[in-house]
Formats: C-alpha cells, structure tokens, sequence
C-alpha cells in the first residue's frame, strides 16, 4: 500500500508500544532472585543472544521518521471556502500513489487555510524534502521563502506566473501559452484581424500581455482591445465599445465560459455571424462548456481531456463524486515524484536538477517541462465547441523536439 497521510492523525500505538517497554522494565528491575541456604549460586553466564526486534521509527512531532520512503508535503486548503477543490487535489495524489504503486514516497497533507507559511514551516520540520502545492499566489508568496531557506522546492498548483521564482515552480495552467496557441491556431485558418475582451484584474492583465504579443508574433492585427469590471452589464458595455471597431475576424473572451457565452449573441449581432469566438483555458474547467450552444463554433487551447476522462472515471469510482479539474494537477505531481525518486537517494536533498529535463514529464494532462522561468510549459490541443460537446480541431503534440 502507498502511504499518503493527513497531518494530525493520532499515533496512540506507538505510544501504547513505547509504555508497555517501560512498565516491563519497571517490573524486572524490583525482582530479587533469592538463592536457599547450602546450594551454590548458579554460575554467571551471558544470557542467550537473541534476534533484537524491530524497533518502530523514531517519532519527530507525531510523525514517524521515514527510512525508507521519501517524505513529500502536499500544501492545499483542507477547510474554507476552497476546501473542496483541495480536497480534490489531495485524493489525486492518494490515487496515484496507488496506481504507481510507489512504495519510496510518503505524502503528507497540510492545510494551508490556517495560514500557508506556518504549514510550510510544520512541514519541512517534519521532514518533508519537497513541497507540493500550495493552489493560490498568495499562499505561493508566504511559502516560496520559508522553503527556499531549508533548500525545499515547490511545486505550487498556482497560475500566476508572478510568483514563479528560484526554487518554486508553476504547474498550474497559465493563460499566456493558451491564447499563444489558439491565436496561432486561428491565423493559420486564415483570421487576420482580432479583438479582445478581457476583465479587469491580474488575470485580465496577464491575458492582454499575451493576446497583443501573440497576435503580433502570429503576423495579424488586434483592432480593438476591450476591458470590463465584474459587475452586471459591463460586459454589454465593452462589446458596444468593442463593436464600434468592427468589423474583425475573431475576438478573444478572456473569462469563464458562462460570461463569454452572455457576450457571445451581442459581438456576432455587432461584428457579424461570421466572427469567429476564441477562448482561454478557464473554459476547460467548465464540464459543460460544450452545451453553451452560443459558443458553438468557438476554438479554445488547453490540455488534453483524453487521459483525463479516463481518470475521471477512475475517481468517481474511489471517491463516489466527481473530481474537480485542477486535481490532475496533484495527480500529475506525484507522477514526476515518482519518476524522480528513482534516482532519488533516500534522506538526501530533492535533485531539483531533475526538473529541468529537456524532455519534460508525461500526466494525464499530456506533455509537460519546467522552462527556465519554473513556469511548467505545456503541449496544448485547441477544441471547437460544436454539437453540444466539445471536438478537437487540433492534438496536443506527445512531446518537445529540440
């Protein structure tokens, strides 16, 4: 069996073993042997040897010392309002363990809605040698200098390329190399002229740095760039303004799918039938993003779902409900633990080295390497929204050429 823990199970039986050794040496220490008169004490010999027993492992703060396996935290929200998908994220790393069948790798999970650097802090006094985890940017920022300080790599399910840094990776699915690979889908279908919106924020920030760099690197055009707070009737506002420009080819919607498909109807009824929808990776995350009929005709870039429905299955079967989709982030995480622990010397430093592989890693979302900014590249596939389900007008490639 894997061993994969949540942190503060009880350890009695160690405890219970530990008291039993004590009283019996208690009990052997007030026996007397008493010798009767006129018989000769019996000579001193060593006693018999015998095969010592297997100590249980020493205990460091409740959690037994690992010899023998790698000691890995996992750092995700267990309670509040993000419980559910950290919930999520941690049954996946369980579930790979079993699938690996690993027996070198511990797991350990730490609830990060008490705060993010004190369960690092926990953590790593625990032994862990690599963190995986935490989900959101701000819990990245408090635990990217603890665990840089005790030589500990992170590998953080965030999507905010703004925390990426030395020591702390990104496996989470950044906006940039989607709208990349959808736009440069786009052009070579003949759209030469874009618009965009995109919301207000850093997400909204990040999207527009993307979008304009693509397009030019693609060779086409961004006619209008709109953007638009979260409150009702400002997406309205910004296809109105956006609309004024037209006509263009495509328009790039920068949000979750249920806000593109309410702005959908009034960019096609300004700009044309003909306008082509393009979306990011949030519509990935959207089981029924392909009934938004809307949308239909839209492209999107993202992971493979090829693997992942498979997975799906699979979860729904251990855990009686569906996974959320940034789970196979998790489950993904322990795949290239695994694969590193091979080569990994137990008790020694993580080789963070490793993580550099030209050659990337394989998961159940496809292809994936860390580039020199910790970011994890990924091999995307572009879907068009079509039928009431989702096809793929573009595969992911298996891997990266040199």
């Amino acid at each position: 069996m894997p061993d994969h823990e949540t942190r503060g199970q009880p350890r009695a039986l160690h405890w219970v073993r530990r008291m039993s050794v004590v009283a019996f040496a208690a009990m052997l220490a007030a026996c007397q042997t008493v010798v009767p008169r006129g018989v000769e004490p019996p000579v001193s010999r060593p006693p018999a040897s015998r095969p010592a027993p297997n100590a249980p492992p020493p205990i460091d703060g409740g959690i037994p010392r690992d010899t023998e396996r790698h000691r890995i935290a996992l750092l995700v929200p267990l309670s509040g309002a993000n419980a559910g998908v950290g919930r999520s994220i941690a049954n996946a790393t369980q579930l790979a363990l079993l699938d690996t069948g690993s027996m070198t790798v511990r797991v350990t999970t730490y609830d990060t809605a008490a705060g993010a650097g004190p369960a690092a802090r926990q953590a790593i006094a625990e032994g862990a040698r690599l963190i995986l985890g935490p989900l959101l940017a701000e819990d990245v920022r408090s635990v990217s200098p603890v665990a840089r300080a005790a030589r500990v790599p992170v590998i953080s399910f965030s999507n905010d390329a703004g925390v990426a840094a030395e020591g702390t990776y990104l496996m989470g699915y950044t906006p940039g190399q989607s709208i990349e690979r959808v736009v440069a889908f786009a052009r070579g279908r003949g759209v030469a002229t874009f618009a965009g919106l995109v919301p207000n924020g850093l997400y909204g920030e990040r999207a527009s740095t993307a979008f304009l760099r693509s397009v030019e690197g693609a060779g086409g055009q961004v006619v209008s760039l709109q953007t638009y707070a979260r409150t009702p009737g400002a997406v309205a506002a910004a296809v109105t303004r956006l609309n004024a420009k037209a006509p263009y080819n495509a328009v790039l919607i920068a949000d979750g799918g249920a806000t593109a498909a309410a702005a959908a109807p009034l960019v096609k009824r300004g700009a044309g039938a003909s306008t082509r929808l393009l979306g990011t990776e949030l519509w990935n995350s959207e089981a029924g993003i392909g009934a938004r009929t809307a949308l239909s005709g839209a492209w999107y870039a993202s992971v493979s779902n090829t693997l992942y429905r498979q997975y799906s299955t699979k979860y729904r079967a251990r855990y009686g409900a569906a996974p959320y989709r940034l789970s196979s982030l998790g489950y993904d995480a322990v795949l290239l633990t695994v694969r590193i622990a091979r080569d990994w010397r137990i008790g020694s430093v993580f080789p963070e080295a490793r993580l550099r592989d030209d050659d990337g890693f394989a998961g159940i979302d496809g292809a994936f390497r860390f580039g020199r900014d910790g970011i994890a590249e990924r091999a995307l596939e572009v879907q068009e929204v079509r039928g009431g389900t989702t096809v793929t007008v573009s595969p992911a490639p298996a891997g990266f050429g040199r």
